[in-house]
């Protein structure tokens, strides 16, 4: 296994790692940005709405699945869902997951390079890429995609984007929080226009801008009221388009695959 891969799969192992909960001051200093992904409601309704709509009958791949939680959405909605991870304990938590709710027969785990995974090809109508392209050497993550997607299928990327220098100034502050080939490769135009050697359609949709700023008041009985205030907000200001690509996340779907 490549260095950067055994990297990736040890430091996801160590945070995914129940244990970690037993010492408070690790568990406190890993789960640090934590609090921002209490603002990513309105990217978070818009992927579970797209996965609902477009994964119905279909089979879909959770391509770097963590922990399972999208896996495990779409089980629960009466989707079969095949997720892999290249850290062993996020995939025993994905099981134990799916056995606790009761989805176990929906949803299936392995553990497996994403990189290189060992399906044949054309053996998914959906693909889902949560979080996960900027862990990834996007050549090879999207050449392999294409590999295994079907000639009529579609892929789904929620990512974290590289334009922002306050959040990229946060991301070179707490190292601990990612492996070192995370911090030097989230998501850029360079990445998305790789997509588009393999797919003849990109969908982009831009998210969070002035929203992670409802972090500090995550404890105030006033956040729901000040985070759709901060939605509205972002929903006009990353319609712009040189604004757009400062936004925290994008959304693209892919499609049309060159087969």
């Amino acid at each position: 296994m490549e260095l950067r891969k055994e990297e990736e799969r040890q430091f996801h192992n160590k945070i995914r790692d129940e244990k970690l909960k037993e010492n408070k001051e690790d568990y406190r200093v890993f789960s640090a940005n934590k609090k921002f992904y209490l603002t990513n409601r309105k990217s978070r309704d818009f992927v579970n709405s797209w996965l609902l709509k477009n994964c119905q009958g279909e089979k879909v791949l959770d391509y770097c699945c963590g922990n399972g939680e999208t896996a495990i959405f779409l089980a629960k909605n009466g989707i079969e869902t095949v997720g892999i991870d290249i850290s062993d304990i996020s995939v025993n938590n994905c099981r134990e997951f799916a056995k606790k709710e009761g989805v176990e027969g929906k949803a299936t785990f392995l553990v497996m390079d994403a990189e290189a995974t060992k399906f044949p090809e054309n053996d998914f109508d959906v693909v889902v890429c949560l979080g996960v392209l900027h862990h990834l050497d996007t050549n090879k993550a999207f050449k392999e995609i294409f590999r295994i997607v079907k000639p009529t299928g579609v892929v789904l990327c929620d990512e974290p984007l590289a334009y922002n220098p306050v959040f990229q100034l946060y991301r070179k502050l707490t190292p601990h929080l990612r492996t070192k080939w995370e911090v030097k490769h989230i998501l850029s135009k360079a990445d998305i226009a790789v997509s588009q050697r393999y797919f003849n359609k990109v969908e982009t949709n831009f998210f969070h801008l002035f929203s992670l700023a409802a972090a500090a008041f995550r404890d105030s009985r006033h956040f729901e009221t000040i985070l759709g205030i901060l939605d509205k907000i972002d929903t006009v200001l990353l319609r712009l388009p040189l604004i757009k690509w400062w936004s925290w996340q994008i959304v693209f779907i892919l499609s049309e695959p060159k087969k």
